[in-house]
């Protein structure tokens, strides 16, 4: 008859135990006593041995026990086991063009910032040209200030600011001579009619602003404008200035004097003492193309003309 008594497991060593017989592997006696010992202080962390696990030998052998697996002799991941895959070629190329890129914009950076406050390029000579009513010399004296300095950091604007004490420039533009050379094109006003001002007569172009003076009427090609419109704040100043602004150089030069009831009745006076009837400031461009047309025209003895009307620029007539 099979023992009905359970197992008793016992520390290891302890007093009065018995010693833990190994289990048989055939089936033994159903009445042995098994004893068990369990290590209740944690195991130190060897290598190959995974935390947790008993490093200790099996109790035996039993039936359909299968030997324990071998450990790892590794500790964690190692370089050894980590695959490197190569970089993509896109990757590698996009970086590559990025450096280029960079290296290529720092050099071009350096070499503006060489060029800009390069002593190489100082000014060191100002040309000036477009020049009539003032000297090449005037202008070089107000642009004395560039001299020296690098020809990338002049401006338009600056010139322009140095020439305005000069009224008679209305504007300037500039075009570098490197390496040290400076070429102004001065764009003067034109003069358009004479103002009597005491025993002088007074230049001024479209906008009224005085451009020069001369006691002698004959040395200056321009009209004279009627005193009654001499101040240049009129409305008939302004109309009569339109006139003759649009007239051709050739034309304006013959004209002796310039009148005008009105805005719409400005009258012009040639040095031949025919007059010109030009109307209102209306198509200004289309009525000097007819007075140029007429003023053209053979003069025919047998039938004198003394009057050019072209207040109407599409049917002109003489008379």
């Amino acid at each position: 008859m099979a023992s009905t008594r359970k197992p008793t497991f016992k520390p290891a060593g302890s007093p009065g135990g018995h010693d833990a017989r190994p289990p048989r592997t055939g089936g033994g006696e159903a009445g042995g006593v098994i004893s068990a010992q369990r290590d209740l202080k944690p195991e130190a962390a060897s290598p190959g041995i995974t935390p947790g696990k008993s490093a200790g030998k099996p109790s035996g052998k039993g039936t359909g026990s299968k030997p324990a697996a071998k450990a790892s002799t590794s500790s964690g991941p190692s370089g050894d086991n980590v695959i490197a895959f190569p970089e993509p070629k896109r990757r590698r190329h996009r970086r590559v063009m990025w450096w280029t890129i960079s290296v290529v914009t720092a050099l071009v950076a350096v070499l503006i910032a060489g060029a800009i406050f390069s002593p190489v390029l100082a000014v060191r000579s100002i040309t000036v040209d477009g020049t009539t009513l003032l000297t090449p010399d005037a202008v070089q004296k107000a642009l004395s200030p560039l001299d020296g300095k690098p020809l990338p950091q002049v401006s338009e604007q600056e010139i322009n600011e140095l020439l305005k004490p000069l009224v008679q420039v209305r504007s300037a533009t500039m075009e570098a001579r490197p390496p040290s050379g400076l070429l102004v094109h001065v764009n003067e006003r034109v003069p358009v009619a004479l103002l009597k001002q005491g025993d002088s007569y007074i230049m001024v172009d479209v906008d009224g602003v005085q451009l020069g003076a001369t006691k002698d009427l004959s040395a200056v090609a321009l009209p004279l404008i009627d005193a009654g419109a001499a101040s240049t704040n009129t409305e008939l100043f302004k109309a009569i200035a339109a006139v003759l602004d649009t007239l051709p150089a050739d034309v304006r030069a013959r004209m002796s004097t310039a009148s005008a009831a009105s805005p719409d009745a400005v009258e012009l006076k040639l040095v031949d003492g025919k007059t010109v009837v030009w109307g209102n400031a209306e198509d200004r461009e289309l009525k000097a193309k007819a007075l140029e047309a007429l003023l053209k025209m053979p003069a025919d003895p047998k039938v004198p003309v003394s009057v050019y009307d072209v207040s109407v620029p599409r049917h002109p007539f003489t008379k």
